[in-house]
């Protein structure tokens, strides 16, 4: 299978023979963008997803050369509420050895719901809006939800960070992906970056590995542009590539 680029609505589709070439080209496309934007600012703000199917992408852009990350700043888009402030599954301790810690990073501004999830919120908001987001990197749940904005997403939430109740295919994925060990244990709540916070940055990157989210990409790619399936609101970007190998992709 070669590499194949499509395009649905303004949304760029590339397709890999396989994960690991996926992996691989999606984190040099991030550290190219990084570097053409360093190169043209003095600043660059970033958002990271925290899941194992991102795993691998984020590995090879922290190995990828010529970032100086001493100018930017990291966000990540999501995390749980109600778990210690040092269980590994929280998604800020999830990053901390394979991105936080990695690198010189200018800030690290990580998701803390605390005691007040709703302060937190508008907190984490307002730092988003400090300045324009350049890039985000994310991925595709199994029921469709980028972030943590599971179905049905409010694709014109006006709020850019809120309190968010987790559906039943959401959690379990955490389950499936060895993150809990039985789904009583993943939380039930999370804060998350809105579909429109992140449809406001600049460039995004989303990288979809494993069979298990090609109904996902199906219903992202091929069905109407709904809160049903948050995902699908990634072909209104302007500037989105979505990776995909063998076992994700639809039309593979």
């Amino acid at each position: 299978m070669e590499v194949k680029r499509r395009q649905v609505d303004r949304l760029e589709i590339i397709s890999f023979p396989s994960r690991a070439a996926m992996a691989e080209t999606a984190a040099a496309d991030m550290a190219a963008e990084l570097r053409q934007r360093l190169a043209a600012k003095p600043a660059v703000r970033m958002v990271f997803a925290a899941a194992p199917s991102q795993e691998d992408t984020l590995e090879a852009l922290m190995n990828a050369p010529g970032i100086d990350w001493s100018r930017v700043t990291a966000f990540h888009m999501d995390d749980y509420i109600g778990l210690p402030s040092d269980a590994p599954q929280r998604f800020a301790n999830w990053l901390e050895p394979r991105v936080f810690s990695r690198q010189p990073f200018a800030a690290v501004h990580r998701l803390d719901p605390g005691a007040e999830p709703e302060r937190a919120a508008r907190d984490y908001a307002a730092l988003l809006n400090e300045a324009p987001i350049d890039v985000i990197g994310l991925g595709i749940g199994t029921n469709g939800h980028i972030a943590f904005n599971d179905p049905p997403a409010d694709l014109d939430d006006p709020l850019d960070v809120r309190v968010v109740e987790l559906d039943r295919t959401c959690r379990q994925q955490q389950v499936d992906d060895a993150c809990f060990a039985r789904i009583e244990d993943v939380p039930r709540q999370a804060l998350t970056l809105t579909v429109p916070c992140m449809m406001r940055a600049e460039r995004l990157f989303c990288i979809v590995p494993t069979k298990a989210k090609r109904a996902a990409t199906h219903a992202a790619l091929h069905g109407p542009i709904t809160g049903d399936c948050p995902a699908s609101v990634l072909r209104r970007h302007p500037a989105c590539t979505l990776y995909l190998e063998p076992e994700s992709d639809p039309d593979a």
